[in-house]
């Protein structure tokens, strides 16, 4: 028999759903709902009723836009260069090259990465929607810009296959090891990539 109310529980296993949370960061998140003010809730309650109804997808970027929306604003934006092509993983990864605030190019969002274990395959993702763009933008350069993972780099060189002989520069994402970090802790991958890019002093 439960001690806590089936409603706490509810909510509690609710929380534990999400990626990347646990039974105890459920029960505080739970419990913070519980002992605070009734209007977080609701607003909670509220940004989550939305969701599904007020966020579609760009039918070229794939990036996340309002569903009032017909395209991405960063796509529409006359100032961007729809030449050049950053490719992410997901919306998110978008946001954070964004937040940098030096990029002027546009975005294609693949959904995800090639990952046979999880099941997912090329056609699963959106590069037939990426090639088309690059004949109809005319592009001149695609960025590379999935992870430093073997899904990453799978991706990435999968990409580079389907391209194939048109006339685009493919560059990726330069790897090096973040400040502070001993070489014996650097993955293989992130260390054969700060090899590889070595500078002249």
């Amino acid at each position: 028999m439960s001690v806590l109310p089936k409603a706490l529980n509810d909510l509690i296993y609710s929380f534990e759903g999400l990626p990347g949370v646990g039974p105890r960061t459920a029960e505080r998140y739970a419990y913070y709902l519980v002992q605070n003010d009734k209007l977080i809730s609701d607003k909670l309650i509220n940004s989550l009723s939305k969701i599904h109804n007020s966020i579609s997808f760009c039918p070229i970027t794939f990036a996340l836009i309002d569903s009032s929306q017909d395209i991405s604003p960063l796509y529409a934006d006359k100032s961007r260069d729809k030449k050049t092509i950053a490719v992410v993983s997901s919306p998110f990864d978008l946001l954070a090259i964004e937040r940098i605030g030096t990029y002027k190019g546009t975005y294609h969002v693949l959904g995800g990465l090639v990952s046979p274990i999880d099941g997912i395959g090329p056609e699963q993702l959106h590069i037939e929607e990426l090639i088309q763009r690059i004949d109809k933008d005319e592009v001149n350069e695609i960025i590379l810009a999935t992870n430093a993972s073997v899904e990453g780099e799978s991706t990435a060189l999968y990409l580079n296959q389907a391209i194939g002989e048109r006339n685009v520069k493919i560059t990726r994402l330069a790897r090096g090891l973040p400040i502070g970090v001993d070489l014996e802790y650097a993955d293989q991958i992130t260390l054969g990539r700060a090899l590889d890019g070595r500078t002249i002093l």
